[in-house]
Order: C-alpha cells, then structure tokens, then sequence
C-alpha cells in the first residue's frame, strides 16, 4: 500500500519545456512498485508545453483539474478544461500546451506503469501557435 500527495514529491521532474511533473505513484519502490500503472500530478505554467511525443506501450488518460490547455492528438485539436478527461493510445501523437495567464494541472494515469523509456518525441519541434 502507498499514500501520496504532490507535497509529499521532494523534486519534481522538470521537463524542457516546462512541465512540472510530481510521480506520486509508480514503479519505482519509493512510489509504491506498481506495475500495472501509474499516477502523475502535472503543472503546466502560463506560456508552457510538452513535446510533441508518443508512446509505444502505455496508454495515458489525462484528467484536468484547474485551467484551460490546448490539445493536439495526431491531427486533431481542442482544448481540454476542469473536470474532462482524454484517452491517449499508444502511437498517438500528442501535446498539450497553457496559452493563459494561469497554471494548468492534471492528473496523468498510465497502463501500464510509465517508464522513461516508453517516450519518444516526435520527429517535428513542439509547434507553438
């Protein structure tokens, strides 16, 4: 059994472009061991993004829990706010970015659990409209 909370994650993963992302539950042992899946609490602040990226095996869900992010998932576009939630299958190229003023935060559920090397990043840049 694990108890976490995004307090509780000493050092955050910093992405490149500006994802905070708190694991809170996961493979690792000091996050539970879970294989089956995993739990991330992501903060994206204003004017930030992820990669465009994809992933081979796991399947994401993403949850929004506070603002409004713009999505792309191959070729389609919408925008993501408080309380909807996306399934992202494995191949499917995908990126969110906070065009607002204030930050965004999600919750990110992988299955099986994430793994740093189930992330490509796609072969165009991030775009940034």
């Amino acid at each position: 059994m694990k108890v976490a909370t995004k307090a509780q994650v000493e050092k955050p993963f910093l992405a490149p472009l500006g994802e905070e992302i708190f694991e809170l539950l996961g493979k690792p042992a000091d996050q539970g061991g879970s294989v089956k899946h995993s739990l991330a609490h992501v903060v994206i602040r204003p004017g930030k993004l992820s990669p465009r990226h994809y992933h081979k095996v796991s399947e994401e869900s993403y949850y929004m829990l506070k603002g409004a992010a713009r999505m792309t998932i191959d070729d389609r576009e919408f925008t993501l706010t408080p309380g909807q939630a996306v399934l992202i299958l494995p191949g499917e190229i995908h990126q969110i970015f906070n065009e607002t003023n204030s930050d965004v935060e999600f919750l990110v559920a992988c299955a099986p659990a994430w793994e740093p090397g189930d992330f490509f990043e796609a072969e165009e840049k991030a775009v940034k409209k």
